[in-house]
């Protein structure tokens, strides 16, 4: 990092030397790299675009691979087919490459999308070198400036505090678009979203999102197993769990939920539009039918504690009632953005979805479906901050209405406003079929994802 120094012989704040000091910084942002925090999908695509841009980027990813959460819910089955999984910019630089590009019409695992997408980008000789793995971002600020600053605020190069190895390390940077998304970083059991000590305490008895089961079977085989969550995670967890029962006939589940009723956690079934949409719901109906799988809705939790067994605690009709002698839980709540790396910039967050506020009205899961949310781009993703963007799924904060095509424009017309290219961000570049693409599930696969 280039330290400079102003020597005022006066005293005064408003001497020649400090309007002096200022033009230099003015001058060295324009030769700064912009970074990228988080080297999934949407980090990947904002490189891919910058190469395009002809602009320096440095992408800092704090795993030890690319795509590094991706990797732990690899065995999971993305919503829609390939077509709508890669990116354009992307795609032009994997082509000239030699790339193979798979089947469009195919819907990859997220190992899959690491291996034969993400990862061939990655090594691309345009990207490879700008990428730092094993770099965890501890916090970003503006050079000389803390949150409360304003005097030139947007002059300031941003600040970017990296962990490596131990070792802290310091970054410039004249743009920063945060892609780090919100996965590993779960909503609680706990109905209220309340993270309660009790529930920490369980943390060798709890997994959140949707595990691979077959890793490590002995886990749940012949337990009492709650998985708590009315989606499609909570169906797939549910789904991969019946398989295992199969051959473990004392494997016991329970599905617990906030529904009014399981029915409407079936969807459409034989009348949906999209089969395999309905064949997920037949198969979970199926299961609860035959008593394979116990539900106990509308269940709201007020917490879960470890006694001689785990003990679930909550309200039902409104009565009061305590669920006895599970032995594992799964919890598919959903997830939350973490904003602690951002807490020393002028951020804009809706108070109730902890999206990028002015997004907040276009993807209100109360109104909208991931496939009725408006293409969208840098004018709606600004913030105060100037030239920080957070993007992809961090950008909906809690709404689960994200889609991967959606983060690439994104970040595509970022990228254009950030290389000087207003009238590019202000297209919108967006293709998304109407209807399915965010809920589209294998008939013959019980791990789905959007």
């Amino acid at each position: 990092m280039k330290t400079l120094k102003i020597i005022n012989q006066n005293g005064s704040c408003c001497t020649t030397n400090a309007i002096e000091f200022q033009e230099t910084v003015n001058n060295s942002n324009k030769n700064l790299p912009i970074v990228i925090i988080g080297a999934g999908p949407i980090g990947l695509a904002s490189a891919a675009h910058l190469v395009e841009q002809e602009q320096a980027f440095i992408l800092l990813e704090a795993g030890y691979e690319i795509a590094h959460n991706i990797r732990t819910w690899g065995h999971v089955t993305l919503f829609s087919p390939w077509r709508y999984n890669i990116n354009k910019a992307a795609k032009a630089l994997l082509d000239i490459s030699g790339w193979v590009e798979p089947n469009l019409d195919t819907l990859p695992t997220g190992h899959e999308l690491i291996d034969l997408y993400l990862k061939p980008l990655s090594e691309l000789v345009q990207i490879k070198p700008n990428i730092q793995l094993n770099t965890k971002v501890v916090g970003i600020s503006r050079q000389l400036n803390d949150k409360m600053k304003t005097k030139n605020r947007a002059d300031q190069s941003f600040i970017i505090y990296i962990e490596q190895e131990n070792d802290i390390r310091v970054i410039e940077a004249k743009a920063v678009i945060d892609a780090t998304g919100t996965w590993g970083n779960p909503n609680p059991a706990n109905s209220t979203g309340v993270w309660l000590k009790n529930e920490k305490a369980l943390a060798d008895h709890i997994e959140y999102g949707i595990p691979d089961i077959n890793t490590n079977p002995k886990r749940y085989a012949n337990k009492k197993v709650a998985v708590i969550g009315g989606g499609h995670s909570a169906i797939n967890t549910l789904l991969a769990l019946a398989e295992l029962q199969k051959d473990n006939s004392a494997t016991k589940l329970v599905w617990i939920m906030r529904k009014r009723s399981v029915e409407e956690a079936y969807g459409g079934e034989e009348k949906d539009a999209l089969a395999a949409r309905g064949a997920l719901g037949i198969r979970i109906h199926e299961l609860v039918d035959t008593g394979k799988v116990e539900v106990i809705t509308p269940f709201y939790i007020s917490q879960v504690k470890k006694e001689e067994n785990i003990h679930i605690v909550g309200t039902i009709n409104g009565e009061q009632k305590v669920l006895t002698g599970f032995e594992e839980l799964i919890v598919n709540a959903g997830n939350r953005p973490d904003l602690s790396i951002n807490s020393e910039l002028r951020l804009s967050i809706d108070s109730a979805t902890e999206s990028v506020q002015a997004l907040a009205p276009l993807i209100d899961p109360n109104v909208h479906s991931c496939g009725t949310v408006r293409a969208h781009g840098e004018e709606i993703l600004r913030q105060p901050e100037k030239d920080f963007y957070i993007v992809g799924a961090k950008s909906y904060g809690r709404a689960p209405t994200f889609l991967m095509a959606t983060g690439y424009e994104q970040v595509r017309s970022i990228t254009a406003y950030l290389s000087g290219d207003e009238e590019a961000s202000k297209r919108v570049e967006l293709e998304l079929p109407e209807t399915g693409v965010c809920s589209i599930n294998l008939v013959n696969q019980s791990n789905t994802c959007c």
